[in-house]
């Protein structure tokens, strides 16, 4: 099989990512809105009506940054990048910049199944490619120079997987018992907890 060959250092791609990030982060505020020339009533009524689109802001905020904040750990040690890597990093922000109009049906449609689905897919789906990224990285050790990969890349790994695992196994909760299901993603947070320690450990 032929390897490709490696296209450049690794600069614009981060600076690519770090922009759609960016983007894929403002675009989720677009919902928050308050018409004008409401009664007090109606403003707090709106003022209420808004607590859906800030849980649903808050949880893809959440995830867009470990995503974000994966990406970057997993190009600290890269050199040099080569097409499959270019293109898989490329269906990665496509799948981040998609994930405002998830983010929109959970918090406009939250009550209905297919939203949880649609979101937890999407999610998931972003999550694999880092993974595949990731795999692929690691097969081929002559992007990194001499650069080896850091313990923080491995537990990053580790965090991927967990997300990836927890939003698959959402899809077919969300069938069985509804938008229920998103309680589930509260396993992340003593998970995440206790990888964020062992990244600490790691990196002192």
């Amino acid at each position: 099989m032929r390897i490709p060959a490696p296209e450049g250092g690794p600069e614009r791609l981060v600076t690519l990512a770090d922009g759609v990030f960016a983007i894929a982060i403002t675009l989720l505020v677009l919902d928050f809105s308050v018409p004008q020339g409401l009664s007090s009533g109606e403003y707090r009524e709106a003022l209420r009506g808004l607590l859906p689109n800030l849980g649903a802001y808050g949880i893809s905020l959440y995830v867009l940054a470990g995503f974000w904040r994966d990406h970057r750990t997993l190009f600290r040690t890269v050199r040099q990048v080569d097409g499959q890597v270019i293109s898989l990093t490329v269906l990665g922000l496509g799948l981040a910049a998609l994930l405002p109009f998830p983010t929109a049906l959970i918090s406009e449609y939250g009550e209905e199944r297919a939203s949880v689905v649609i979101y937890a897919a999407a999610v998931a789906s972003l999550g694999g490619v880092h993974l595949a990224l990731t795999a692929l990285l690691a097969r081929r050790p002559w992007l990194r120079g001499d650069a080896a990969p850091v313990r923080d890349e491995r537990l990053s790994a580790v965090d991927l997987g967990v997300t990836v695992a927890v939003f698959l196994v959402t899809i077919p909760l969300a069938l069985l018992i509804g938008p229920a299901a998103m309680w589930w993603w509260l396993v992340l947070i003593p998970v995440k907890i206790w990888l964020g320690r062992r990244q600490e450990a790691a990196s002192g």
